[in-house]
């Protein structure tokens, strides 16, 4: 199998990208290096350093490779940034992606699997309800407006031209290697403050004070694994949630990780953040059902740490 991933220098791709080698497969990485880094990308793989939204380059990869499975998780991925700047959110996430699905329909793809958003795409999701894939989207952000566009482009290129994909809505990713300084990186933030004995901040839910927005999170393993079943067909779903249906707010998890690490630093607590949704929690009960357990939040929330322990300069 030869497999091309977009977005392969990043948090998840790099991951992605390691595991499809251990199964023998030729990889691929297509990366513009904004955000993804260069270690991320597994000596084995050949590594392309091209952006999304330059057809002419993305097709001569493509062309070059002749990948049979195409994963795209590259993105723009700041739903700050998407606010601040839609045009530029669209021009990644939605003329980008449709750069990929082109490429990949005169490559003759087997199968496009695409990373879009469960965290995001639901909106505010009620007390007591966990979101599936019935539940209407509510977009609320440039960002995810951008990502349920890409999503309905992909039943057109079904439609139109025969391209067999699959859509998993990823909830909060986490685990080693994530860049603190990217979307939904609280974990790897906390991980870093609380080896340096810096003080964590709360971001409140509604009111400083109170425990924070509520989320569902959901080991990079678990996203890994659903990828690649994906790939091998093991997924009859076009549109599948990737996380765990547990919800935890940020006091919980600022508590749990400074326990672990054994940390001195403070939990203090700060306002709400502008467009943060405040609760959004994944129903993944088909996600268990097609892949078995995913990994509980104590065991991958310690492998996180541990990763960083043994990682992180604290000079």
């Amino acid at each position: 199998m030869k497999m091309l991933i977009t977005g392969g220098a990043g948090f998840i791709g790099g991951h992605l990208a390691e595991a499809a080698l251990a199964k023998g497969w030729d990889v691929c990485v297509v990366d513009d290096l904004s955000t993804g880094r260069p270690e991320n990308v597994p000596a084995a793989a050949t590594l392309r350093q091209v952006d999304i939204r330059d057809s002419s380059a993305l097709q001569a990869v493509f062309t070059e490779f002749q990948p049979d499975l195409v994963s795209h998780q590259a993105a723009q991925a700041s739903v700050a940034i998407s606010v601040r700047e839609p045009q530029l959110d669209a021009q990644v996430n939605v003329i980008g992606s449709l750069n990929v699905m082109r490429a990949a329909v005169a490559a003759g793809v087997a199968r496009f699997i695409f990373a879009s958003t469960g965290g995001a795409i639901y909106g505010e999701v009620p007390e007591g309800v966990r979101a599936s894939i019935e539940t209407p989207p509510v977009p609320l952000s440039p960002y995810a407006c951008s990502k349920f566009a890409v999503e309905k482009y992909l039943e057109a290129f079904r439609v139109e031209h025969g391209l067999d994909y699959t859509i998993l809505r990823y909830a909060n990713v986490y685990g080693p290697r994530q860049d603190p300084h990217g979307e939904a990186g609280v974990v790897a933030i906390f991980c870093q403050r609380l080896l340096k004995g810096m003080p964590l901040q709360v971001n409140a839910r509604r009111e400083a004070g109170d425990p924070g927005c509520v989320r569902d999170y959901v080991y990079v393993g678990d996203v890994v694994g659903a990828n690649l079943a994906a790939c091998e067909g093991r997924i009859p779903d076009r549109v599948l949630n990737i996380g765990t249906g547990v919800e935890t707010n940020t006091q919980q998890l600022a508590h749990f990780l400074k326990e672990h690490l054994h940390s001195s630093s403070e939990v203090g607590f700060g306002p709400s953040r502008a467009g943060d949704v405040e609760r959004s929690v994944l129903n993944a009960d088909r996600m268990i059902e097609l892949l078995g357990p995913t990994v509980s939040l104590s065991t991958g929330l310690a492998l996180t740490a541990d990763w960083f322990a043994q990682s992180v300069s604290v000079d």
